[in-house]
């Protein structure tokens, strides 16, 4: 048996009959507090589910349903029940969400409905097209739901439903449900509810299922305790697969979690996979008003893995009012409103680029700054309300999840956003644009919070080297042009570096780091960088310094006298110079002397001696020649060897040791060993 798993959710007018369909399409009464009730009115979000046979492939052809025990199917009915097991074919298992329909109530509708497969909106035939009516088809549009079915409700009522399917055919003209099938039911008389079934089954059958990402997210919309479990969270699962056992985090706050067992559809599952109504058990956790800050979750909570990255109190976004809208006031940037995303909303103030409101018909690109942090993917999309929750005003998909809020209106900033505004559903844009802007990526975390998978990056990435325009260099993926501009940036740099400092062997890399900026230092791709450098531009390590291949330092102009007199200085006594205080009085023999030692035409003996190399070679040749000789020789020896003093042959033999020409034995100095390697011997 093949199970695809979908989500429907229920929309439309309050006493249009939402609760009563759900029930005679699945047995299951969504409505559980007492309070709806007593007040016959849907207030929180209700939930039930069904499983469907997916319609025959060829006409006429039927698929053996064996039914388990002694239950029985309806003649005709394409609803399996609960638990039964089908020999072949496919079965479609949707959890139903019924929302709310009274005005009051809608910030509790946009949370069932952030993450359906389908609607099903639902119509009086009595009353006909209401106002909620109308909100809910607009928060649906926003929310990007572009397939559906039309219940005409209470048809037992009417003498004809002609009327009322006329004008819901006229209201839903221009809408991505202008095409969606009407039905007409009773659930009095029982009237069209297989019809409706039969309907689902054929729009799901056109429906994709859910994909995995990689990435599962489970928008919390009820947290509770149970007796002898501790804390269960229930949502909707999309984007990816949950484990029983598996380490979470809860966010916003990063509050970590591990999944003690997992139900879906009233069964106990090892595993969730997108598109299904899903409870876990996170024993870790607190609900309630007195939980621990630090452990606490609740409503509009969403439940990830931990590398799916943090919140964050800025996002940009296309955000749009619709044309539906006519005679509303336009909404003016820097508005506080309410932004519901998944099964939560949150406070923000609204800015827009190049607008200062935004009127029915008109889209923008927007920045919404949050109080606190939200959760959210680039791809995203969310409905935006007025404050007082009274009216429906926007709605948007999410361009940057965690925006910069200082680079708003950055010219850069402008052409990502842009970028992305343009190709909202397209990976290839989003790969391009997020390395124009950050020039390189690692890419385990590139688009890490989108809804964009593994392979779809991997191929946008493949399409952007193929067209030039990206670049591999290990696990960083880079911008085309803004690589060829550190290269081009770093060789001007170690070029005027050359040039204004000749007597260095080359520039600092210290120095380059800083001067490329933290975007070109991040990680291990600046070593890559220098590596390229050396290995395309020319370029050589010297030791901590960079220079190009053909630099040899030589002393600038204004040095050259300061230069002459310590090279007559330490030629003119080889084994017994001036001290280096004596040699470097004024600032130019400074950075003299500093350039005999960086060039290796002198060689540091001691804090306070200097010795030219040649001289100091053959020094190091005398001591050697006498100890093979003798082997051995005191301090004593050697100073008559060199002819010199104890104070240029006890730092001398210093030096020595430290390099590892000589070893101190007593009083004595003998060559230290060659080291030698062992050969292998064969068994």
């Amino acid at each position: 048996m093949n199970i695809r798993h979908y989500i429907l959710a229920t929309a439309g007018h309050v006493d249009h009959g939402k609760s009563a369909l759900v029930r005679a399409l699945s047995g299951t009464d969504p409505d559980r507090l007492p309070e709806e009730k007593a007040r016959g009115i849907t207030i929180e979000l209700g939930f039930a589910h069904i499983d469907l046979l997916a319609p025959a492939t060829r006409p006429n052809e039927t698929v053996p349903i064996p039914v388990s025990g002694s239950a029985a199917k309806k003649p005709g009915s394409t609803a399996v029940r609960s638990g039964e097991e089908t020999g072949t074919g496919t079965v479609f298992r949707v959890g139903i969400v019924d929302v709310p329909g009274h005005e009051d109530f809608v910030k509790n509708m946009v949370a069932g409905v952030g993450s359906i497969d389908l609607a099903l909106l639902v119509v009086s035939a009595k009353d006909g097209w209401k106002p909620q009516t109308e909100e809910h088809l607009q928060i649906l549009t926003y929310l990007g739901v572009s397939r559906g079915i039309v219940a005409l409700t209470m048809a037992d009522l009417v003498p004809s439903t002609d009327s009322v399917r006329s004008q819901v055919r006229e209201k839903l003209g221009g809408t991505p449900l202008e095409e969606a099938p009407i039905v007409a039911t009773s659930v009095v008389t029982g009237t069209g509810i297989e019809e409706l079934k039969s309907t689902l089954a054929s729009v799901l059958a056109q429906t994709p299922a859910q994909r995995d990402l990689g990435k599962p997210r489970l928008a919390v919309d009820r947290a509770f305790t149970m007796r002898g479990a501790g804390t269960v969270v229930t949502g909707t699962l999309t984007g990816g697969t949950l484990r029983k056992g598996q380490a979470v985090v809860i966010e916003p706050g990063a509050k970590s979690a591990r999944i003690r067992s997992i139900q879906s559809y009233n069964r106990e599952v090892e595993q969730a996979t997108p598109g299904s109504r899903v409870a876990l058990n996170l024993p870790d956790l607190q609900t309630g008003e007195n939980a621990n800050p630090a452990s606490a979750v609740s409503r509009g909570d969403v439940v990830v893995l931990p590398q799916m990255g943090r919140s964050s109190d800025t996002i940009d976004a296309l955000l749009e009012v619709s044309a539906r809208q006519a005679g509303a006031k336009p909404m003016k940037e820097g508005r506080l409103v309410r932004v519901h995303h998944g099964s939560g909303n949150s406070p923000a103030h609204v800015y827009f680029q190049g607008a200062s409101a935004l009127a029915p018909g008109e889209r923008v690109i927007a920045e919404f700054r949050f109080d606190a942090p939200v959760f959210a993917f680039a791809g995203d999309r969310f409905i935006v309300r007025d404050w007082s929750e009274q009216q429906t005003l926007a709605g948007g998909v999410v361009l940057d999840p965690d925006a910069p809020r200082r680079r708003f209106r950055a010219p850069g900033r402008k052409q990502f956003l842009h970028t992305r505004s343009e190709h909202p559903n397209d990976p290839v844009a989003f790969v391009s644009s997020a390395l124009a802007q950050d020039g390189a990526i690692d890419k385990s975390s590139l688009l890490a919070k989108s809804r964009v998978d593994a392979g779809e990056v991997e191929r946008a990435i493949e399409t952007l080297v193929r067209d030039g325009r990206a670049a591999l260099h290990g696990h960083w993926v880079a911008d085309a042009a803004w690589w060829q501009g550190l290269h081009r940036q770093s060789v001007e740099a170690i070029d005027a570096h050359h040039k204004s400092h000749p007597q260095e062997i080359g520039f600092r890399l210290v120095d380059l780091r800083q001067r490329l900026g933290r975007q070109a230092t991040q990680g291990d791709l600046f070593d890559r960088l220098v590596g390229e450098l050396c290995r395309d531009n020319g370029c050589a390590r010297a030791g901590v310094a960079i220079r190009r291949g053909s630099h040899r330092p030589a002393l600038p102009p204004h040095l050259h006298s300061a230069g002459a007199k310590l090279r007559a200085a330490l030629a003119a006594k080889p084994l017994e110079p001036p001290s280096r205080k004596e040699l470097t009085t004024d600032n130019d023999a400074v950075q003299a002397m500093r350039f005999l030692l960086q060039s290796g035409e002198a060689v540091e003996i001691g804090d306070e001696l200097v010795l030219h190399a040649d001289h100091y070679q053959r020094a190091i040749e005398q001591i050697r020649a006498h100890i093979q000789t003798h082997g051995g020789a005191s301090v004593s020896e050697l100073l008559q060897v060199l002819n010199t003093s104890r104070r240029i042959m006890v730092p001398l033999l210093e030096k020595l040791d430290r390099d590892g020409v000589t070893l101190r034995q007593g009083d004595k100095r003998v060559l230290k060993p060659a080291r030698t390697t062992t050969p292998a011997t064969s068994m």
